[in-house]
């Protein structure tokens, strides 16, 4: 895939992933702040307003706030740069570069928050059987989880593939020998 294509998809799914969360935490905030949580299908789904200092799962949110400025604001804003330089750089098939895309824009949209909301990214979503439940989680969280699974999967296939260009299919049972004419005489 050319440079141009590569920066084409890569930009196209960031972009829209980017909109599609951040359009969701708007319409979060002003269904969800300050009222009770909302529940459906037998309280499977949950949608209420809350907010996050954390990494996933709040992981850090008990950090000091420089500790998490420097780690969740500056250092995966590096890390979100570091994956866009690989995989527009990189030769890598479109499966690949969505998965990518995918993680940045769950990260970026996450970080576009920390800078609006003062170091917090919105979350809304909750699902759960009784009291087995998710975190309080957002679209961008679940872009990211996505990016990770397309790219296992993709990664299964590729090495699948080499496997076999590599490794052709043994026989494993060689062909009948033909059957000669029988001459009586």
């Amino acid at each position: 895939m050319s440079y141009a294509r590569r920066f084409v998809l890569f930009g196209f799914v960031t972009l829209v992933s980017i909109a599609l969360d951040q359009w969701t935490k708007a319409l979060a905030i002003a269904a969800f702040k300050g009222k009770p949580t909302l529940t459906y299908l037998g309280d499977v789904f949950r949608f209420q307003y809350a907010t996050n200092e954390g990494a996933f799962l709040s992981l850090g949110g008990n950090l000091p706030e420089a500790a998490r400025f420097w780690l969740l604001t500056v250092g995966v804003g590096g890390l979100l740069l570091a994956i866009t330089v690989h995989a527009l750089r990189n030769p890598v098939d479109s499966a690949h570069l969505t998965g990518y895309a995918l993680i940045v824009s769950g990260g970026f949209s996450n970080w576009i928050d920390r800078a609006r909301f003062g170091g917090v990214v919105v979350d809304f979503m909750n699902m759960g059987l009784g009291s087995l439940r998710t975190g309080v989680f957002n679209v961008a969280d679940l872009a990211i989880l996505g990016g990770i699974g397309v790219l296992l999967i993709a990664g299964w296939r590729l090495d699948k593939q080499k496997a076999r260009l590599t490794h052709p299919p043994v026989a494993s049972d060689p062909p009948p020998a033909p059957e000669t004419p029988r001459q009586d005489g």
